[in-house]
């Protein structure tokens, strides 16, 4: 096989993922932020649904995200309606399906952190009269910066690792839809093992260096919040 269908791959990889993880980071936050602060009783069926591609398979996932984005489904059928041609099998319909697969990995670090700040310190925004909002931007957000970059780091990572789902709405398309794991995928298809070899130790050097990442920064976030919610509290 042509060696730059490997580069593609990697680069098609690797804006996925970005773009992932940017898109998450603005939809997982209000989420979070709702599921950590709320008392509604929609709070745990929110929560299940946000939960729930940790549990489903891809495939399942895969295949009704492929049915929504079909010209027949709701997505699908939306977005022509706005103008916009399919969805299935290009770069936009791997982002939503990617964005749905990985909402977990962004939610629930943010929303731990949102759930370990507790009431005093928006109490006490309130009280020098910052508003709701100024409150969220000056004192929630600074203080889960840890649990973003968490959370950042697993979407980018989940999505580069992530198969069954870009299989199947995808369709592992050469410099369309084709990432890195449904390039291995191809190779041992074709009985290319060195280069499979290669890109499958890449992504297990790469995994190993992003739980190193995690393991060294989240006892650090830990200790520096103990550090501030200290000194809050003898100031």
């Amino acid at each position: 096989m042509d060696e730059s269908s490997t580069w593609n791959a990697i680069a098609l990889t690797l804006q996925l993922s970005a773009a992932t993880t940017v898109v998450l980071w603005l939809l997982a936050t209000p989420l979070a932020w709702w599921l950590a602060r709320t008392h509604s009783r929609w709070r745990g069926p929110v929560a299940a649904l946000a939960t729930l591609p940790l549990v489903l398979p891809p495939t399942v996932l895969g295949f009704y995200l492929l049915l929504a984005l079909s010209p027949t489904g709701p997505i699908g059928r939306l977005h022509q309606l706005l103008g916009g041609s399919g969805l299935a099998f290009t770069f936009t319909g791997l982002l939503i399906g990617s964005v749905i697969y990985s909402l977990p990995f962004a939610v629930q670090p943010l929303q731990r952190a949102f759930e370990d700040l507790g009431d005093r310190p928006l109490e006490m925004a309130a009280t020098l009269g910052a508003s709701p909002l100024d409150t969220f931007f000056s004192v929630v957000l600074p203080s889960a910066r840890p649990a973003f970059f968490t959370a950042g780091l697993l979407t980018f990572a989940h999505t580069v690792g992530e198969f069954g789902v870009v299989l199947m709405i995808g369709g592992n398309i050469p410099g369309q839809t084709q990432v890195v794991s449904t390039q291995i995928y191809r190779y041992v298809e074709a009985t290319e093992y060195a280069q499979a070899h290669a890109l499958a130790a890449g992504l297990m050097l790469f995994s190993f260096v992003v739980l190193s990442l995690l393991a060294w920064v989240q006892p650090r976030s830990r200790t520096r919040w103990w550090h501030q919610a200290s000194r809050r509290q003898l100031g």
